[in-house]
């Protein structure tokens, strides 16, 4: 089979793989069609996401879709041909986090397409994967394919709300328009947010925004825009820059709330400490997701707005310019690798 291996730094490569068949427990999909994350980006461009750093070479991905090609022996699951999403996470299911119902910051996590572990834990990028049966998800009557891939990332934009609080009838601000905070601000909406004010350094992000829901835009670098006018009740961090995390901090009302979704660069970093201090604010992380993630496919089967955020389809022999039109923030959100064809 063909796949999207990273080897380090601005080293991608498409080659041919042994299968890997489903084991006990296990189901085999097809992968039809895979999203490039931000951490891909990472992983391609720098070599690292964070403080993980690729040491050998991963099958990269992690927001795939395909169809149920076999199930592994004494394996229940949907049958052959069934249209499914994948979960990409094998929490412990022992830890204490596990047991208390916050599964998505288990620190044993085995996530598909993350340099977080060693051995590292091969991505989806794959024509063939296996993966445990209970991370299978059929989709819902009417959903494709090319709407359910967006169900891990909207994932990610639904735990950050949810971490938010109540965002009924409140003014938000969302830093960042890449994919995640264009799917944010699709969960913002649906979650009856008054006013989803998003800034950016681009224009083409911020059209995005705007056409999934955002009713103002501001570009990053222009202070003087009305849209900085007032306070926000809630700060939705979406960049993973320094600087939008200052604003956030800056933005938000006395007693609100910042939540920090977008992974900042490694080491440290300036946080406005005595802003947090003296204005009460409240710093909530935001990782990943979990229950959220069946959430995701019902919202997409009931036609919650995200179609503009995909903006590109490439096959998967031009995965290299796929990832390099997918680092093009001027021209591109969320872009997509077909791996029905290879």
């Amino acid at each position: 089979m063909r796949a999207c291996v990273v080897h380090g730094a601005g080293d991608l490569r498409v080659e041919e793989r042994p299968p890997v068949g489903p084991g006990p427990g296990e189901i085999a999909v097809a992968v039809a069609l895979g999203g490039i994350c931000g951490s891909d980006l990472h992983y391609y461009h720098r070599g690292r996401v964070g403080d993980f750093a690729v040491r050998e070479p991963m099958v990269l991905g992690h927001e795939v879709v395909g169809h149920v090609a076999a199930a592994g022996p004494g394996t229940d699951g949907p049958a052959v041909g069934t249209a499914v999403a994948i979960h990409p996470a094998t929490p412990c299911g022992v830890c204490h986090e596990c047991t208390g119902g916050r599964r998505n910051i288990c620190a044993h996590t085995r996530y598909l397409g993350s340099a977080a572990r060693t051995p590292h834990v091969q991505g989806g990028f794959a024509q063939l994967i296996s993966v445990p049966a209970d991370q299978i998800r059929p989709l819902p009557p009417g959903l494709d394919l090319h709407r359910a891939v967006l169900a891990e990332p909207l994932s990610v934009a639904l735990h950050a709300v949810h971490r938010a609080g109540d965002v009924s009838g409140k003014r938000v601000l969302v830093t960042g328009a890449g994919p995640i905070g264009c799917l944010v601000v699709a969960a913002l909406r649906h979650n009856g947010a008054a006013e989803i004010a998003v800034s950016d350094l681009l224009d083409e992000p911020l059209n995005i925004a705007a056409a999934v829901g955002a009713t103002t835009t501001a570009r990053a670098d222009r202070p003087d825009d009305p849209v900085w006018a007032g306070e926000f009740d809630i700060a939705v961090e979406a960049s993973g820059a320094p600087a939008g995390l200052r604003t956030c901090v800056e933005r938000v009302r006395r007693g609100g709330t910042v939540v920090l979704l977008g992974l900042l660069p490694p080491g440290g970093v300036g946080l406005l400490g005595n802003v947090a201090v003296t204005r009460e604010l409240e710093l909530r992380g935001a990782f990943r997701f979990d229950a959220e993630f069946d959430e995701a496919l019902s919202l997409l089967s009931q036609g919650l707005l995200v179609d503009p955020i995909v903006t590109h389809t490439f096959p998967l022999e031009q995965s290299a310019a796929a990832f390099d039109t997918a680092q093009d923030r001027a021209v591109a959100s969320k872009v997509l690798l077909d791996l029905s064809g290879a």
